[in-house]
């Protein structure tokens, strides 16, 4: 059987990973929402309010299940990790408290107001709650991605204590939130999820196309999708290579297994694609020659640090692993850029809807920023190995000492079966309201020439 260590990393990565299926599409998806609701505010159209209240029915389901998946890890610290818990107590307490208070306190409050304040507040308060909504659920990922953060560049604290006993204590708050990885990782999660919301939104919306149903309805909400994930996919260009850029200076040796670079007396290439042999500590594929040394450098000839410059104990195992998540990130990421690009190219030339195959594509692809998201966490996870806090504590250290491996199995098998039951039940309702979709007004009708209404469904007399 495997140890302990093995067995509760499996767990905690099996959980979060799980749970990080919903906080990306709950951001994503507020920010769509307020510009949906910002344009009935703008032009007074129920196509509008019909397209928002629709999205804001889907935001709730997505962001109960959201919640109740991620109490579990909560636990997990002090079940599975209390000398973790121990160390990084203060850290993350205070990181924590903050979530609670400014974002996840804030964001439950106006929730209520965004569910069932239609008809009993006016319209700018009505919008004011979806915008708060909207921005509770990213501060709320900004301090857990503070938290994280930490871990893989901690600043702001002193160690109290010796051994097991030791902790880590803030000495600088300011500096603690603010720790040299922090703004770049924070500002690349936000437009992941932003590329996750908008691209469930335009996945819907090209169903809805494919199947002639709701057609007016689908338009806008792709349009409102595909403005999000157009600026979205470009800048997240930007923010992948400050991203790059503070591993390249922090932590070098996760960047070396990032790219399967050995030798710190070489040339780096970049690889395009690629397999790592870890026990001959060599990487083949196709790569361009001196690409890393550019990208970290400025420079073709520049050699770049390697993991051969760390001794072996203290560099990630699984270094094919890395390699292979994150070079799928930056293909993932050229797709969406390609893919969105494509779409907004023929919405100008106003054949975007005629495009059956491209909005088959559109409907499939809400997976793929889900994916790029998924990746992307596993090589900043697993890229830090063996710490569990950069340089200060190994993963083997932060265990709890009173755990077997019998009980983290045992649960482990619970999670997996709730945790189906909770995605079987998941997409069941997601199907049923997709499948039921918008609420026409009544006086909808009046606002489109040419269309007329049959059984909840627009069929167009002239495009």
């Amino acid at each position: 059987m495997p140890s302990v260590e093995i067995l509760s990393r499996i767990q905690f990565a099996f959980t979060i990973a799980f749970h990080y299926i919903y906080p990306p599409l709950s951001i994503g998806l507020g920010l769509c929402l307020v510009i949906m609701e910002g344009l009935y505010l703008k032009t007074g159209l129920a196509l509008y309010k019909d397209i928002t209240r629709y999205w804001i029915k889907i935001f709730a389901l997505i962001f109960g299940i959201g919640v109740a998946t991620g109490i579990i890890m909560e636990f997990e610290f002090g079940t599975n990790w209390a000398t973790y818990s121990h160390y990084v107590g203060d850290i993350f307490g205070s990181a924590l408290a903050a979530e609670g208070i400014f974002a996840f306190a804030m964001e439950s409050a106006f929730l209520g107001v965004l569910l069932f304040g239609w008809n009993r507040v006016n319209k700018g308060v009505h919008f004011f709650s979806t915008c708060m909504v909207a921005l509770g659920s990213i501060f709320s990922a900004l301090w857990i991605v503070i938290a994280n953060s930490w871990q893989q560049t901690p600043t702001g604290f002193r160690i109290e204590g010796h051994d097991l006993q030791a902790r880590a204590v803030v000495t600088d708050f300011w500096a603690m939130i603010l720790n040299p990885s922090s703004v770049d990782r924070f500002s690349h999660v936000i437009i992941g999820a932003f590329l996750a919301g908008s691209f469930l939104v335009m996945s819907v919306a090209a169903w809805y196309v494919l199947k002639k149903r709701f057609v007016i309805h689908a338009q806008t909400m792709f349009k409102v999708g595909l403005s999000v994930a157009v600026i979205a996919a470009l800048l997240q260009l930007f923010t992948g290579h400050r991203s790059a850029h503070y591993v390249s200076k922090y932590q070098p040796t996760k960047l070396a297994a990032m790219e399967g670079h050995y030798d710190s007396s070489a040339v780096a290439p970049m690889y395009l694609v690629g397999w790592v042999d870890n026990k001959q500590e060599k990487t083949s594929g196709i790569k361009i020659p001196g690409g890393l040394s550019f990208l970290t450098h400025g420079s073709f000839s520049a050699p770049v640090e390697g993991l051969n410059a760390t001794p072996p104990a203290d560099r990630p195992q699984a270094v094919n692993f890395v390699f292979q998540m994150y070079h799928l990130m930056i293909s993932i990421g050229m797709i969406l850029i390609a893919l969105t690009l494509l779409a907004l190219v023929l919405l100008w030339r106003k054949k975007l809807f005629n495009q059956r195959w491209l909005m088959m594509i559109f409907t499939w692809a809400v997976l793929l920023p889900q994916i790029a998201n998924q990746v992307g966490w596993y090589t900043a996870e697993v890229g830090r190995q063996p710490w569990v806090v950069y340089k200060l504590l190994r993963t083997s250290d932060a265990l709890s000492h009173k755990v077997t491996a019998d009980e983290v199995v045992f649960s482990l098998v619970l999670f997996t079966l709730v945790y189906m039951l909770l995605f079987a039940l998941f997409i069941y309702l997601l199907t049923r309201k997709i499948q039921h979709g918008p609420d026409i007004s009544d006086d909808a009708d009046t606002e489109y020439e040419g269309y007329y209404k049959d059984n909840l469904t627009y069929h167009p007399t002239k495009l």
